[in-house]
């Protein structure tokens, strides 16, 4: 089993040709990429079609395998993910994803909550500036 079908059927999805093709085109993606893009990008290589493309997102997304990013306009980019728990550094430039493993947040979540007088049960934190390349330019 390839390494895309096997992400397919973790998250709950049958490995068609279509899904894993799209899986495929997600793996090493360093900035998130919106369906539309995606499909863009498959389709002249004989991919799935557009809406095949924004369910299998979507499936990815609520199994917890890709994360979701705004991408302006209502629109939404997709990234495959780690399953564990981490968190995010984000380019507000160029858009690059880079993911923090949660050990690196943990302790300062809980501090911070201790200070004040909170049990954190759980966060979520992604943090934005400009990656090593953007900053240079």
């Amino acid at each position: 089993m390839t390494e895309a079908a096997a992400l397919a059927t973790v998250s709950g999805l049958r490995a068609t040709p279509q899904r894993v093709a799209v899986i495929r085109a997600l793996e090493g993606k360093r900035r998130p990429v919106t369906a539309q893009a995606l499909h863009e990008e498959i389709r002249g290589r004989g991919g799935p079609g557009l809406a095949t493309v924004y369910r299998t997102l979507r499936a990815l997304a609520n199994a917890g395998t890709a994360e979701t990013f705004p991408a302006g306009e209502g629109e939404v980019a997709y990234k495959l993910c780690e399953v564990d728990h981490h968190h995010h550094l984000i380019c507000e430039r160029c858009g690059q994803v880079v993911t923090i493993p949660s050990c690196e947040v943990e302790d300062w979540a809980s501090a911070v909550g201790r200070r004040r007088g909170f049990a954190v049960t759980g966060h979520r934190a992604d943090v934005y500036g400009l990656c090593a390349s953007c900053r240079r330019r």
